[in-house]
C-alpha cells in the first residue's frame, strides 16, 4: 500500500517513513503543502497524514483543496494544538481523524489500520493467482494455504507483479515502483530481490509463477 506523509520536522518526517515502511507500506515523503498537494495530484494513495503546520500550504490548506478534487483518500491530520476546536476543525474538513503531537508512533499506526479496516472492501482489495493469495489490507500471503512471511519490500514487490499479472515489467519500473527511485543499471537490488521472493514462493512449489523474461524484465503467470 502507498502512502504519501507530508511532515515539515525532517526528524519526525524520517521516522513516520522508516516505521510505516517496516510496516508494509511504500511510503512518499515530503516536507511542503505544495509539494505534497502536486504529489497527491499525480498519484493514488491508499493513505495521507498530513501535518498543519507546512510551508507554502499549510495542512488545512491542502485538506480543503484535496477535499474538493478527492473525497475518497483517506486523510489522518498531525498537530501540535491539541484544543477541541482544531480537532472538530480538522474533522469537519474531511479529515478521517486527528492525531495531536507529540504522540505514540505505535498509536498513529493503530489509527492508520482502522480506518483502512473500515473501508468497505471491493473484489481488488483481494489478490489471486493460481493457489497464491494476498491480502493487502492485512500483508498477509498464502500459497497452496501455507503462510509465507515477506519482508515489506518483498511484498511491495509481489504486489506489484500480482496487480499487473501477464505484464512484462522492466527492472526500472520495478525499481520506481517498489522503491521509488530511478534505476541505476549497476544496481541489482531488483534481481536480489526477485531472487528472494521466488526462494520464499515458487521453490517449494512444482507450478512456478515468477519468470525471467530474458532482455526484457520479470512476469509473474
Amino acid at each position: 500500500m502507498r502512502m504519501l506523509v507530508v511532515e515539515d520536522d525532517l526528524k519526525t518526517l524520517r521516522l513516520l517513513q522508516q516505521g510505516f515502511e517496516e510496516h508494509g507500506f511504500v511510503v512518499d515523503g515530503l516536507a511542503s503543502g505544495i509539494d505534497g498537494l502536486d504529489a497527491a495530484r499525480a498519484r493514488d494513495y491508499d493513505m495521507i497524514v498530513l501535518d498543519v503546520m507546512l510551508p507554502g500550504k499549510d495542512g488545512w490548506q491542502v485538506l480543503d483543496q484535496l477535499r474538493l478534487e478527492d473525497a475518497h483518500t483517506p486523510i489522518v491530520m498531525l498537530t501540535a494544538r491539541d484544543a477541541v476546536e482544531y480537532r472538530v476543525r480538522g474533522l469537519n474538513a474531511g479529515a478521517d481523524d486527528y492525531v495531536v503531537k507529540p504522540f505514540a508512533f505505535s498509536e498513529l499506526l493503530a489509527r492508520v489500520h482502522g480506518i483502512l479496516k473500515r473501508r468497505k472492501p471491493t473484489v481488488s482489495d483481494f489478490l489471486e493467482i493460481d493457489d497464491l493469495k494476498i491480502d493487502p489490507r492485512r500483508f498477509e500471503v498464502s500459497r497452496a494455504g501455507h503462510p509465507i512471511s515477506l519482508t515489506s519490500k518483498e511484498f511491495a514487490l509481489l504486489e506489484l507483479l500480482v496487480r499487473q499479472q501477464g505484464n512484462v515489467l522492466t527492472r526500472t519500473y520495478i525499481a520506481e515502483q517498489v522503491w521509488d527511485m530511478s534505476f541505476d543499471g549497476d544496481s541489482n537490488v531488483v534481481e536480489v530481490n526477485i531472487r528472494r521472493l521466488r526462494a520464499k514462493i515458487d521453490d517449494l512449489h512444482p507450478r512456478k509463477l515468477i519468470h525471467t523474461v530474458r532482455g526484457r524484465g520479470y512476469v509473474i503467470r
